[in-house]
């Protein structure tokens, strides 16, 4: 693959090299993508599971189900490593909750329906979702409408975060879901990938609310992302350049 930052993942990863690239990545995404759903764990405890595979700290007052998504979280971000030569589909999406939801307490309720779509009608905020019975029909239109772009483009990225969100194809999870896929297809089509940081969440769901009527907040709070992000890559890899490609000497 011509993209270089997925390759420098790819290969951090295959050496087990710690404090690089995808270290960062790891800890950065899991701790900042599950805060903003309301976890507990500190980066500094998320960066001690990732790096122990312990809970070598005093978890005390800490849910279980903080330290289990988050075990899972990275386990999903190995699988989004995997599965990147593959077109998104509703399999991936569907192992995306699957294995970020195992193990949970949610895991035992019948209703909710694990790896698979909700059961149940929810909402975002006050924002009615797809229903269930409609999921998977809208489902089947959004990644119909993606994959027949012949170049995706940053905003056609943005957009599809959005119009997955507003779906809400799960009955929990899918803010980790679509950041996940958000991450996932931004390495695909070789585009500096990005990590929503959890201060920024107020200007995140203010920007998904909005988006039908002002689109550019959503993505100007994505592209900041995606700045700080370029950041890491030079800092790891001065060679490569903000497209993703390496510099000729």
């Amino acid at each position: 693959m011509s993209n270089q930052i997925l390759n420098k993942l790819l290969e951090e990863r295959k050496n087990g090299l710690k404090g690089g690239l995808y270290h960062k990545t790891q800890v950065s995404l899991t701790y900042n993508s599950n805060r903003i759903e309301g976890s507990k764990l500190t980066e500094e405890q998320t960066r001690y599971v990732f790096e122990t595979k312990t809970v070598g700290f005093d978890a005390d007052g800490l849910p279980v189900d903080d330290i289990i998504e988050t075990s899972n979280h990275f386990r999903a971000f190995d699988y989004l490593l995997d599965t990147i030569d593959e077109d998104l589909s509703k399999k991936i999406i569907k192992t995306f909750h699957k294995i970020l939801k195992e193990g949970t307490s949610d895991s035992h309720k019948a209703y909710f329906n694990v790896g698979d779509w909700k059961k149940i009608p929810n909402e975002v905020g006050d924002i009615k979702t797809s229903l269930p019975e409609n999921v998977d029909q809208d489902m089947a239109k959004l990644l119909e409408e993606y994959s027949s772009k012949q170049e995706v483009r940053f905003e056609d990225l943005v957009a599809f975060h959005e119009h997955f969100e507003r779906i809400h194809p799960f009955q929990d999870g899918n803010g980790r879901v679509g950041r996940l896929i958000l991450f996932r297809e931004c390495l695909k089509h070789d585009i500096v990938p990005f990590v929503i940081d959890h201060d920024k969440k107020l200007f995140y769901y203010r920007g998904l609310r909005e988006f039908a009527a002002q689109p550019g907040d959503l993505i100007e709070t994505c592209l900041a992302a995606q700045d700080v992000y370029q950041e890491w890559v030079k800092y790891f890899y001065p060679e490569i350049r903000a497209n993703g490609e390496v510099e000729n000497d």
